[in-house]
């Protein structure tokens, strides 16, 4: 392997580096994979893997000692963010510490909610689609398939995943926490993405009966109503009949609030003081932040049932510990192996 072919880095901005509105500033929209894949081209990036979710916009790639130069080249298109926003929250990861970063991204320890479990059918998602494109090779083959072992032993062999956490799960946890039982409330989902589904999975299975869903595509929201025996409404009808609901869950995505400030003081004076969850799973918001302080209102956005999540994570700091050691011996041989083309066994 070339020393070029060896120099692998990758590029990072997630919670830990920007607020959930800062995150807004740097999503990609659709159509950006395919901006960022061709300037990664354009650029003689020899590969490289493109991983965007809600919380995390990551680039990881192979190529010569302006690669990451070129990476961040290729972000500011894919986002259209600009240059002096996405620098404040962009932190470059070099050869072996970016392999320990992936190792700990697919186990779940740099989430947000640490230990959630979408995490890893996201980076899968991620991976199998830049190979559709022949943008990866020997480097990134083996250090993905490497990370995607590691995660699947992180997950079975220590205590990180306890629990189950995953967006849904957090989220009808707190809708319990606030009406004790969903037997009874009406609840309404926006959105019928891979995050809607889950949504609407954890709510059936913890008793929830009366669930309607929306979406911009009426066919998916009908589709995914079904398969759960609710109801199906489009968008429109669900944003005017959203006074109806006693929880509602947004994880559309959006350009701009679906619920403004103004939609939301009419809804809960509509309400007259009964109680309405509002937990917001987009980025961008699918609700304005003005909810706070009206009667009988809770809203909740991601980094709010990250605390919520993370509230029991002193019981599980040792398992964490655990397996950040076991996961960068692991790297460590992976790069090792990525680098020398040799196979010895993680």
């Amino acid at each position: 392997m070339s020393e070029r072919a060896r120099n692998l880095v990758a590029l990072s901005a997630t919670h830990r580096t920007a607020g959930l509105d800062e995150r807004a500033t740097f999503t990609v929209p659709a159509g950006g994979a395919e901006v960022f894949y061709a300037a990664a081209r354009e650029a003689g990036l020899a590969e490289a893997v493109l991983l965007a979710t809600c919380n995390r916009l990551e680039a990881y790639a192979v190529g010569d000692e302006a690669a990451a130069l070129h990476v961040r080249s290729a972000l500011l298109k894919a986002t259209g963010a600009s240059a002096a926003v996405l620098d404040q929250h962009l932190r470059p990861v070099p050869g072996l510490q970016a392999v320990e970063h992936l190792f700990s991204v697919v186990s779940g320890l740099e989430s947000q909610m640490v230990g959630e479990v979408e995490i890893a059918g996201q980076v899968k998602d991620a991976y199998a689609d830049a190979l559709a494109r022949g943008m990866t090779g020997p480097v990134l083959n083996r250090v993905f398939q490497r990370a995607f072992q590691a995660g699947a032993w992180a997950r079975t062999n220590t205590g990180i995943s306890q629990g189950q956490v995953s967006l849904g799960n957090v989220a009808v946890d707190l809708a319990l926490r606030v009406f004790g039982s969903l037997a009874e409330a009406r609840v309404l989902v926006l959105g019928t993405g891979d995050v809607g589904r889950q949504v609407v999975q954890a709510l059936v299975s913890r008793g929830a009966s009366q669930i309607s869903v929306a979406s911009r595509t009426f066919e998916n929201a009908r589709t995914l109503a079904e398969e759960f025996s609710g109801s199906s409404l489009t968008l429109a009808d669900a944003l005017r009949q959203a006074h109806a609901h006693d929880v509602i869950v947004g994880c559309a995505t959006v350009e701009r609030a679906l619920l403004d400030a103004v939609s939301l003081r009419e809804i809960a004076g509509r309400r007259a003081g009964r109680p309405l969850l509002l937990v917001d799973l987009g980025v961008p918001r699918n609700f304005a932040a003005g909810a706070h302080g009206l009667d009988g209102t809770y809203l909740c956005d991601l980094d709010d049932l990250a605390r919520v999540s993370n509230a029991n994570l002193k019981a599980r700091l040792a398992e964490v510990d655990r397996a950040r050691i076991a996961l960068a011996e692991k790297a460590a041989r992976a790069w090792g192996a990525a680098n020398h083309q040799t196979s010895p066994e993680a």
